[in-house]
């Protein structure tokens, strides 16, 4: 890649900073340079460079600076950014954090261009829905991805299951035979709130509701105890640990010991599974996670990046036209293959199709959902009511007390 494309990290969007890189914006005579944040590994570097010539060949006097971000504190550098001066044109956000850099009122309403240009009616939702703030859209949908179910081919042939499950039914049932063969059925922590919170959306709850402007916890209304009443059920079939969350121990680890026939991840805990156990590579299989009808898969959290332009942007203009191309169907195609990411439309499902795992994350992805949309999400998930709530009834309490008591924690910190 040519080195002008790549700044080094910036401590805070200044044009100091800029200057301390030496790749001052405009700094080219005659170029008009547009620069981009994209967070750590985001985009391989063959792709960005295949999408600067091409976007720089067809834009003359445009000139695109990208420059690579930390997840680790990029709330607090996105805020400064988008409330100073000479910040960044184009900035990579995670789609769940698109409200708490709205509330500043620092961002540009791309409504019209979601709708004019962009096709706004066929984005996923799980990637819309979290960059529309009270019915403008700051977010544009840029890539996704979803939990799936990973499975071990050999421990389902050998319990006579022939075919991934098409139902939830059918999936308990299935799980339960392969936990009858001396395998765990499945590997679920009793703290997994993500799934929770599919099997919630798949029974019509929320995890918190807003009533007019004011939100409210929602995990003690009936859809919403079917949905924890389900993943009882499915948890039971494993020797999961009902008081530690997924990653305690990593839940790749444990289905790479060889006895685990599912677990719920994304496909990228394969890089884990087969580093812990390469003898697993070619017995890996993909399905979506069953919904409570056939050909209807369960509603998932949609995890993934919007793009953002700060009302700050240097090159405002520009800066619209660089999204524009990383949101369409042609660079939407290109970072699917090159990144095995699910693109940021439905219609271009067909783009992953012979790529397993990521065809079965689009399947998902069509019925994604994103955490509620309020700028104090965020606080939520710091102390995360829900995780003791669910350990709560996976160890026998009683569950609609237990979940009155987690949706009022909720509210309180919604409110705050």
């Amino acid at each position: 890649m040519k080195n002008r494309h790549l700044v080094c990290p910036l401590a805070a969007a200044t044009a100091l900073a800029l200057a301390g890189c030496g790749l001052l914006p405009g700094a080219t005579e005659g170029k008009r340079t547009v620069n981009v944040w994209l967070m750590r590994d985001s985009v391989s570097e063959d792709f960005l460079t295949r999408f600067t010539d091409v976007y720089e060949a067809e834009h003359q006097g445009i000139e695109l600076e990208f420059t690579f971000q930390e997840w680790t504190g990029i709330g607090k550098k996105v805020t400064e950014a988008i409330s100073g001066k000479g910040g960044p044109d184009v900035i990579e956000v995670g789609n769940t954090q698109v409200a708490q850099y709205a509330d500043t009122d620092k961002l540009y309403d791309l409504t019209l261009e979601s709708v004019r240009d962009l096709g706004s009616e066929d984005w996923l939702p799980g990637l819309a829905e979290p960059g529309r703030i009270s019915g403008a859209q700051y977010g544009i949908p840029w890539y996704a991805a979803n939990r799936v179910v990973i499975y071990h081919k050999d421990l389902f042939r050998e319990a006579g299951v022939t075919k991934p499950p098409a139902t939830r039914a059918q999936w308990l049932d299935d799980t339960e035979k392969l936990n009858r063969t001396g395998s765990q059925g499945i590997y679920l922590a009793g703290q997994d709130w993500y799934t929770l919170a599919g099997f919630i959306w798949d029974e019509g709850g929320e995890l918190a509701e807003d009533k007019g402007g004011d939100w409210a916890g929602a995990l003690d209304s009936p859809a919403a105890l079917r949905g924890m009443d389900f993943y009882k059920d499915l948890q039971s079939l494993g020797s999961g640990p009902k008081n530690a969350d997924e990653q305690t121990p990593p839940q790749a680890e444990v289905f790479a010991k060889g006895d685990v026939a599912q677990i719920i991840a994304t496909p990228s805990a394969v890089a884990a599974i087969t580093k812990a156990n390469p003898a697993l590579e070619d017995k890996l299989g993909f399905f979506p996670i069953p919904g409570k009808k056939a050909g209807k898969p369960c509603a998932v959290f949609t995890g993934g990046s919007d793009l953002i332009v700060p009302e700050n942007a240097p090159e405002r203009n520009a800066a619209i036209d660089v999204v524009k191309a990383l949101a369409g169907e042609k660079w939407q195609s290109e970072l699917a293959r090159a990144m095995n990411y699910v693109p940021n439309k439905t219609s271009l499902a067909s783009v992953v199709e012979g790529q397993e795992a990521t065809a079965a994350m689009a399947v998902g992805a069509a019925r994604g959902r994103a955490t509620p949309n309020s700028p104090q999400w965020a606080d939520v998930e710091a102390s995360n009511p829900i995780k003791p709530y669910m350990t709560a009834v996976l160890q026998g309490d009683d569950p609609k007390k237990a979940a009155k008591a987690a949706s009022e924690q909720i509210t309180q910190t919604l409110a705050e």
